[in-house]
């Protein structure tokens, strides 16, 4: 049996509540199934969306139908590529904070009950009504279906292959690492955009580092003959503006699908120093640039990079509270002083949503080393986007808490993060990135990059202070 047919034979029979489909996804973990012509064509139909979610709400209508996902016209475009909150008018149905949350906590992971627990004064979850915003262009949809089935993973899922600059690689997944991939290979464009970075201490105070950033897709990039370079993914550059002391140090990374095959290639260039070297510590559990040591270099944009250093096991789909439709903080005028505050961002300016979500359980392999021993993340069905990650030490402990606050480019039909947080639960202190509120644009989508903006060569140039 085929894995649609086999999610429709289970929704049909209504055993998608939480004992039924955990056994059906035990099943999906247990074997990897050939996709049939019938799976395929179920993608669209009357049980799935295009990309793979259930196309039906929950029992209790606390999660809505996919209906699409929010028109292109559904706010209204300001200056500077920012758009309106077309959620703006909206409030909380309830808000769980400490007092309240053993009332959820079937509907909360073990890092947002961490929170609760280590902030019980101040970390709050506002609830705002679901919405599954959510939608993809037509041509997107289309090559999905046209790629389905034809993605396989090799080296025990380290990498794959026959999947060459599409989008989501996996929309009927079977196991784990499938999942990792429709993160890795889900639909983006390329961009230029400016966002800062801080790491507050205990007591709240920090230092804004302000960053620069290009990523241009190799199928997007008009001097580059994509089918030449199979198994390119992304190229990434990233500029440091602010403070004066890290000012002018930039970070190139060239990733691929495969890096057992072809491994990441990364350089900086340092302006102190005037010299551009090769940088092998950006990967895995390297540190991230001027991160104070709060984040790997595989917590940006939530997970990055080769996932070789984990076997990863699918543990279910869940009903979570996640961070979504957060466009209010995408909003020019809301000062990041505002939102930045000891222990955790400030809760006013948050928006969690009942979704459903796949978790994904990430354990280092025997003869691997990694900071985080094991990881589990909660990826959004109606984006693949990784919206939370659980971060254990080596002794089982719980130490990093990240969130991914998604919201949605209705103009673009493209969703990405609003701000991303990371939580260290022992010491007391976070990492947040990717506000762009009070810098001079909204990320721009209509950035054109060529090749030669992403050699070793360039890097001298984009570091010029």
């Amino acid at each position: 049996m085929g894995t649609g047919e086999f999610i429709i034979m289970h929704t049909q029979k209504n055993l998608l509540n939480a004992a039924g489909l955990t056994l059906c996804l035990l099943a999906f973990n247990a074997t990897a199934q050939t996709l049939t012509q019938a799976d395929i064509a179920s993608l669209g139909g009357p049980l799935l969306t295009p990309i793979g979610a259930e196309r039906a709400g929950n029992a209790s209508g606390t999660i809505p139908e996919w209906t699409g996902g929010l028109d292109r016209n559904a706010g209204e475009v300001l200056a500077d590529h920012f758009l309106s909150n077309p959620y703006a008018s909206e409030q909380p149905l309830l808000v769980i904070s400490a007092q309240n949350y053993q009332q959820y906590r079937d509907n909360l992971t073990p890092g947002q009950i961490a929170l609760f627990e280590r902030y019980p004064e101040s970390f709050r979850m506002p609830v705002y009504q679901s919405h599954r915003s959510i939608g993809y262009p037509q041509q997107i949809y289309d090559q999905v279906k046209q790629t389905a089935g034809q993605a396989r993973l090799v080296n025990r899922g380290d990498g794959i292959e026959n999947f060459s600059h599409g989008s989501f690689a996996f929309p009927l997944p079977q196991t784990g690492a499938e999942i990792i991939w429709n993160h890795h290979t889900r639909y983006r464009l390329n961009v230029k955009r400016w966002y800062m970075q801080a790491v507050p201490q205990v007591n709240g105070s920090y230092t804004l580092v302000k960053m620069e950033e290009e990523v241009g897709y190799p199928h997007l990039m008009p001097d580059l003959d994509a089918s030449a370079m199979p198994n390119n993914l992304v190229f990434f550059k990233q500029r440091v503006n602010a403070p004066a002391r890290l000012a002018g140090n930039v970070l190139l990374v060239h990733d691929t699908l495969d890096q057992l095959k072809e491994p990441r290639m990364a350089w900086v260039y340092n302006a102190g120093q005037r010299r551009v070297r090769r940088a092998p510590q950006v990967a895995y559990d390297g540190p991230g640039t001027a991160s104070d040591g709060m984040r790997t270099s595989d917590n940006f944009s939530m997970y990055n990079g080769a996932p070789d250093r984990y076997d990863w096991k699918l543990i279910g789909k869940k009903e979570i509270y996640i961070p979504y439709n957060s466009n209010r903080m995408t909003q020019r005028g809301l000062k990041y002083a505002d939102v930045l505050q000891a222990g955790h961002i400030n809760p006013e300016h948050t928006r969690f949503e009942l979704h459903r979500v796949w978790e994904v359980q990430g354990n280092v392999k025997p003869g691997q080393r990694h900071l985080y021993a094991q990881r589990n993340f909660f990826v959004d069905e109606d984006s693949w986007m990784i919206v939370l990650g659980d971060h254990y030490d080596a002794r089982g402990t719980l130490w990093r808490v990240g969130e991914g606050h998604a919201a949605f480019n209705y103009v673009q039909q493209l969703p990405g993060y609003s701000i991303e947080t990371l939580y260290d639960l022992l010491a007391g202190r976070y990492i947040a990135l990717g506000m762009y509120t009070e810098e001079v644009s909204a990320p721009q989508y209509d950035f054109v990059p060529t090749y030669n903006q992403f050699t070793p060569a360039a890097l001298r140039a984009a570091g010029v202070r």
